[in-house]
């Protein structure tokens, strides 16, 4: 289901601040107002259908990039990324919601967006109801008037509400109740008895040895470990300087 082959992905960045409105006006045009920054690079990795495969690794290791590009957000600046299906991501806390629909406007958005025709809206508004606990009060809102334990509740249950091929998983589990925790694994795990791919990114290896089949460790923007969960968990370990 994904084939990545000798990827990397750059980044321009501002070389330096302002100090006044005029230096910024005049820098426009300028070939060293920005650089090049290569933020993921020589990154081969393959994942089968059906597999659920975790991504762990340090803060700006690269997790998220590396998922913004099989979301499709990012192009690779060289190699070649090959995604086949439907993707579902969630890639981070209120990503992908309008802050200023209302829940229920927001369930139709990307309802719209994922390619499902009307018939599918009845379906997918009830599944979200149940899924999400949140009321239809609270579905009436705006998405910004949420706490970040309902905007989980509301991501993840329109995400997973159409079965997608591909779910991408970033970190938003753990804003959650233990609850909602555990009704997430649940249905993570119908998906993959489903054929679903799983990408699961996260700080904490006892998530990934809980619900992947494998998993890869990335340092420095590239994969440096894939392997059995245990293997990784013992390599991000050595990486962390903790004792198995």
């Amino acid at each position: 289901m994904i084939e990545l082959k000798g990827v990397a992905v750059d980044y321009f960045v501002q070389r330096h601040g302002f100090r006044s409105i005029k230096s910024y006006i005049t820098s426009f045009g300028s070939k060293r107002l920005l650089e090049r920054k290569r933020i993921l690079h020589d990154i081969d990795l393959s994942i089968g259908r059906g597999e659920c495969f975790g991504i762990i690794g340090r803060n700006g290791s690269g997790k998220s990039t590396l998922l913004r590009l099989l979301a499709g957000i990012l192009e690779p600046t060289e190699g070649t990324a090959d995604i086949r299906g439907r993707v579902a991501p969630m890639l981070a806390l209120g990503v992908g919601l309008e802050p200023e629909l209302s829940g229920w406007e927001n369930v139709h958005l990307c309802r719209l967006l994922m390619g499902h025709d009307a018939s599918s809206q009845p379906r997918v508004k009830a599944y979200v109801r149940s899924f999400s606990g949140l009321s239809d009060e609270e579905l009436a809102m705006q998405v910004k008037r949420y706490s970040t334990g309902m905007m989980a509740r509301l991501g993840f249950a329109i995400a997973t509400a159409t079965d997608p091929e591909v779910l991408l998983i970033d970190e938003v589990l753990a804003v959650g109740d233990v609850a909602f925790q555990q009704k997430c694994y649940e249905r993570i795990g119908e998906l993959k008895r489903n054929g679903c791919t799983i990408i699961f990114v996260t700080h904490f290896l006892s998530e990934i040895q809980r619900i992947c089949d494998r998993a890869a460790c990335m340092e420095l923007g590239t994969i440096v470990k894939v392997g059995s969960t245990h293997e990784v968990g013992l390599y991000y370990h050595g990486i962390l300087g903790i004792s198995a």
